[in-house]
């Protein structure tokens, strides 16, 4: 993965092979993610890298990040629970997510045409950060191993998911993980997790 903020907007996030061709996301999007980081910084918020992607950070906590797919870019706010959404913009990141906490484009000019209502939600979710408010603890929360909470960590995709999962898959996960008696099993069943959490399905479904 980058490390270079530039990297991305120049060859991608280095996650794929298609990492610095010509077929990478970044380069069918480039126009609109550049006017999506500039929105960004003119709010202002501090730029990083994280998970190889770009993100915006306030107050010390993460505010948005940025990315590509061959469909669509999207900026995804954290601690979408928290945002009122006035303009119903934000979508789930699929059918088993529980808040909604991105907005989509399908067209580079998109974001120039959204972006008032853009800059408005980064200054919603900053005013949050500067008050350090965050979403309530919402009923039937888990205990997470440590293990997955490192995970979490270094994979913000990964994390994101998980929220979005409903209570029954996410016990599912914790049960599975918790009944493995070494650190390093229950590691190795994160990884072989994650695409399953990353297509909202719980740990026994096929």
């Amino acid at each position: 993965m980058i490390t270079d903020i530039e990297d991305y907007f120049a060859k991608g996030c280095g996650r794929c092979e298609r990492f610095a061709t010509a077929d990478c996301s970044t380069r069918q999007w480039g126009q609109g993610l550049t006017e999506l980081r500039r929105v960004c910084l003119e709010s202002p918020l501090v730029e990083t890298v994280k998970w190889g992607h770009p993100c915006y950070m306030h107050a010390d906590r993460n505010i948005a990040i940025i990315g590509a797919l061959r469909s669509d870019f999207r900026i995804s706010f954290f601690n979408a629970a928290l945002m009122k959404d006035p303009d119903a913009v934000l979508e789930k990141q699929g059918p088993n997510t529980r808040h909604a906490d991105m907005i989509r484009f399908t067209d580079n000019a998109q974001v120039v045409e959204r972006e008032r209502v853009i800059a408005s939600y980064l200054r919603e979710a900053m005013g949050y950060a500067e008050a350090g408010i965050k979403p309530p603890k919402e009923q039937g929360e888990i205990a997470l191993p440590d293990e997955l909470c490192e995970a979490f960590e270094s994979d913000a995709e990964l994390a994101a998911a998980f929220a979005g999962l409903t209570p029954g898959r996410q016990r599912s996960y914790v049960i599975n993980l918790n009944s493995a008696k070494k650190p390093q099993t229950r590691v190795a069943r994160i990884l072989k997790f994650r695409d399953k959490i990353l297509a909202g399905k719980g740990a026994n479904e096929r």
